[in-house]
């Protein structure tokens, strides 16, 4: 009878899934737990110019760009400010997706609240 080692590292072709996982040595069931905890974890989002307000509600994810490129904001994201360039604002909610498109503006992230200023 072989012996299994319940701590054994999660790995693809012989290369860790990521550092979390080395760092913790996490097995697939805490790893499973770990995804299902934050798969249904929405954040506050609101998205306004001074005289309209374009979203704000719960989402699970809003998607930009500034001027290093384009990013996602997830449930859990550290705190960020950052400028945003010209590009089309993808939201994702429980609605479905919803996409604003902008000249620009400032993005605040902080404890699961993001709000997003336009036309400032």
């Amino acid at each position: 009878m072989s012996n299994v080692n319940d701590k054994k590292k999660i790995i693809d072709d012989d290369q860790p899934l990521n550092e979390l996982e080395v760092e913790k040595n996490l097995t697939a069931t805490e790893l499973k737990g770990l995804f299902f905890k934050t798969k249904n974890k929405l954040m506050a989002v609101k998205v306004h110019s001074p005289f309209k307000v374009y979203f704000d509600g719960p989402a699970f994810s809003i998607s930009a760009e500034n001027l290093v490129g384009p990013f996602d904001v997830l449930p859990g994201h550290h705190n960020f400010i950052t400028l945003l360039k010209a590009c089309e604002i993808t939201i994702r909610s429980e609605d479905g997706e919803q996409r604003i498109n902008i000249s620009g503006g400032i993005m605040h992230v902080k404890a699961d609240k993001v709000i997003v200023f336009l036309d400032v």
